[in-house]
């Protein structure tokens, strides 16, 4: 048994079209290098996802991993330097779980020094306690195979990725920009409003996109007019500034046209309100039906397994079945956290080294939201001493090639990605008292 354990998971490689491409190849090898003259007596685990065979849809079988290795030799043949110090085991992941059915992988495998465990956990021992890992698509039965093992048991999730992903991987060269490709960077159900939001900044003809950017911002601007009007016919406010504006009277004769068509929305504005009351009575006796039925947009969202709880759940049962356990560790969800439990134990997402998308509002009145790309490239490092066990986090610095467009930018002026949960440098569980 090893005395240092490094984690990592959902890596990824592979795939079609632009997804043979890996954005973070010199950092993973660079990180493999350390690796291998550490000098310590250590194993790496790759907790699932290393590979994309359900984005990988024009070759079959084994030949998947095949092409996967050849589209990123430089990362394997460090993976084979590395092995010749460290030992390095793989995990099955959901995408990669043609790895759990076919006994060829194995061999082909360690001929680059990788040793395949298609154990849906793995333990390992640490300062006299146990660290238990999973993948964590168990606890997430959108992606969940149905027979462990059984090449043919593939849930919904195979599906949308061998039919969405994989093809707007395909397609993506065919954009301005391949934007496309990153489709798996996003959650499942804010891709309809990422696809909108591309096609209006990146392929909208710039002719449409600049009379609708003065359309929505008329808009706001009517909106925030009529609330004025409001407070003003109320005695809150004096004076509609948005009316009464200093600058229609310098522009002369182009302010009062201004001014015409800005009462004009607002009293258009007016009766769609007025019409849209009884519109809104019908809308919420049918969610108030669908509801009761149980099908309702909640319970396709819970499917997705964007929630932490299902897989918190999921350790806490490990955790009282097995009180020798000390930390659970997981990936699948590409939401790195650390979370430590009343009795001290720690429960641990390995995260992803994909590039992440975040959903950031633009400042100006109704355009669409932009996605921000940010890297979160990180290990764990477990080792036990006198203390306890001791978990090591580690991020990998990394910033994501510029790739927003001017208006991306202009319209987001200010506006900040929200940081990601704070990861403590060291964390210890200290020994049992049982």
């Amino acid at each position: 048994m090893a005395e240092v354990l490094y984690f990592v998971s959902d890596l990824h490689f592979g795939g079609d079209g632009e997804l043979r491409h890996c954005d973070f190849a010199g950092e993973f090898i660079a990180f493999l290098d350390a690796l291998e003259t550490a000098g310590e007596d250590a194993e790496l685990i790759i907790a699932g996802d290393t590979f994309g065979f359900w984005e990988t849809t024009t070759v079959k079988g084994t030949a998947k991993l095949d092409r996967i290795i050849a589209d990123h030799q430089a990362i394997f043949d460090q993976i084979r330097r590395t092995g010749e110090k460290v030992a390095v085991t793989m995990m099955a992941g959901n995408h990669d779980y043609d790895l759990a059915c076919d006994p060829e992988f194995a061999p082909r495998l360690a001929a680059y020094n990788i040793r395949l465990d298609t154990a849906e956990n793995l333990r390992r021992v640490a300062g006299g306690r146990t660290v238990w890992i999973e993948h964590g698509q168990q606890s997430d039965p959108f992606n969940a195979s149905p027979d462990y093992g059984n090449l043919y048991a593939l849930p919904v999730g195979y599906f949308i990725t061998e039919t969405v992903v994989a093809g707007a991987s395909r397609l993506s060269s065919f954009g301005r920009g391949t934007w496309l490709k990153d489709i798996r960077s996003v959650a499942t159900e804010q891709i309809p409003d990422w696809v909108f939001s591309n096609y209006f900044y990146r392929e909208m003809w710039w002719v449409i996109r600049a009379v609708a950017s003065i359309f929505l911002l008329l808009f706001a601007f009517t909106l925030a007019a009529m609330v004025a009007e409001g407070l003003r016919a109320a005695g809150v406010i004096d004076s509609n500034i948005f009316l009464n504006n200093p600058l229609f009277r310098a522009l002369g004769f182009v302010g009062n046209i201004l001014h015409v068509l800005i009462a004009v929305n607002m009293l258009i504005m007016f009766f769609m309100l007025v019409v849209a009351i009884p519109g809104l009575v019908v809308l919420h006796d049918i969610r108030d039906t669908l509801r009761r039925f149980q099908i309702t947009g909640a319970e396709v969202s819970s499917m997705a397994g964007h929630s932490d709880e299902p897989y918190k759940e999921r350790a806490r049962a490990v955790f009282a079945a097995h009180p020798e356990v000390a930390v659970y560790l997981f990936g699948h969800t590409h939401h790195a956290f650390l979370e430590t439990e009343a009795d001290g134990r720690v429960i641990a997402n390995l995260g992803t080294w994909l590039k992440i998308l975040h959903r950031v509002p633009v400042r100006f009145g109704y355009l669409p939201a932009v996605y921000y790309p940010t890297f979160r490239l990180n290990y764990f490092r477990i080792h036990g001493d006198d203390r306890g066990v001791v978990v090591d986090y580690v991020e990998v610095a990394k910033r994501p090639e510029p790739e927003l467009t001017v208006l991306q930018r202009v319209f987001t002026l200010g506006r900040r990605v929200p940081p990601p949960p704070v990861i403590p440098a060291r964390t210890v569980v200290r020994p049992s008292r049982t």
